[in-house]
């Protein structure tokens, strides 16, 4: 299948918020926030992250549509305010159905790291795995990620831990 990669837009609220959901139904542990926290959200926090993921100078949101332009996969990339020149992919997330060696998956990251090493100014570039997702890991470890030994607490539920992974030889232009 093919699937068409791009920068998320500002009136793609909607679409993000959907896709978070689901996101949140099917993977609960892998992300920073629960599906009663994000479907209890209003209108104008989905427009913001919209807007913000679409226009940011140093932020983005990318998203994979399929041939009929559901979306079919997001990403995102941003810098790590508390931490000069660190940043993060977050978010990363693949319908059930599209995942595996022909989904987007692998396009989203490289859409995330080009972003990342054309806008953030960063010298380093890391993302974070729950301790029970090996089949995540996996796949970042082919993309060139690697075990960073930081390994902190779920944000919630702080018993469980998150993986952060680096991507090594990353230097965003101006670095």
């Amino acid at each position: 299948m093919t699937y068409r990669i791009g920068r998320t837009a500002a009136g793609d609220w909607r679409e993000l918020r959907a896709i978070r959901l689901e996101a949140l139904r099917d993977s609960p542990k892998a992300f920073g926030e629960s599906f009663a926290e994000a479907a209890a959200r209003d209108d104008a926090h989905w427009q913001a992250k919209a807007a913000a993921g679409a226009t940011s100078g140093d932020s983005a949101l990318f998203v994979a549509r399929d041939r009929s332009g559901a979306w079919v996969g997001v990403a995102g990339v941003a810098p790590i305010p508390a931490v000069p020149d660190h940043a993060h992919v977050h978010g990363v997330y693949v319908s059930p159905a599209h995942r595996g060696p022909h989904g987007p998956a692998v396009a989203l990251m490289d859409a995330a790291i080009d972003f990342a090493r054309k806008h953030t100014g960063a010298a380093r570039l890391t993302l974070g795995v729950h301790e029970d997702n090996p089949r995540a890991r996996a796949f970042y470890r082919r993309l060139g990620f690697t075990d960073t030994g930081t390994v902190v607490p779920y944000v919630l539920d702080p018993s469980e831990t998150l993986h952060i992974l680096g991507y090594p030889g990353f230097r965003s232009a101006g670095v």
